[in-house]
């Protein structure tokens, strides 16, 4: 929190805060999760058509942000909603580091997240 009152921008604190309560409190993870997003966002501009390669260590903050945002979401059962962030997500990083293809489908079904298999 204190790097969130020192700059607001610093969307890893915006990710990490939303990786503390996402097990037990997706709720108010996504608030935090949204935060990042929205903020990275409007650091991309309108019409942003370009990738964010994971590989480019600066680009992780805000795939991170956007990734727990749709778990939740998806967690939430805001299906519709889950499925654009991870269609933008895959657009965004098509080399996809961190694994929305293995996901999307159940999204995509509308299974909920509990009812998913974990192997």
């Amino acid at each position: 929190m204190a790097l969130c009152q020192a700059d607001l921008r610093c969307l890893d604190a915006h990710a990490h805060l939303g990786n503390f309560v996402f097990d037990h409190w997706p709720q108010d993870a996504i608030r935090h999760y949204e935060v990042g997003l929205r903020i990275g966002e409007l650091s991309l501009g309108d019409g942003f058509s370009g990738v964010l390669e994971w590989g480019l260590i600066d680009n992780r903050p805000f795939l991170r942000c956007m990734n727990g945002y749709g778990l939740c979401l998806w967690r939430l059962g805001r299906f519709d909603e889950a499925q654009h962030i991870f269609e933008k997500m895959l657009w965004l990083n098509p080399s996809d580091n961190q694994g929305v293809r293995f996901i999307i489908n159940e999204v995509k079904a509308k299974a909920a997240w509990e009812d998913r298999e974990i192997e």
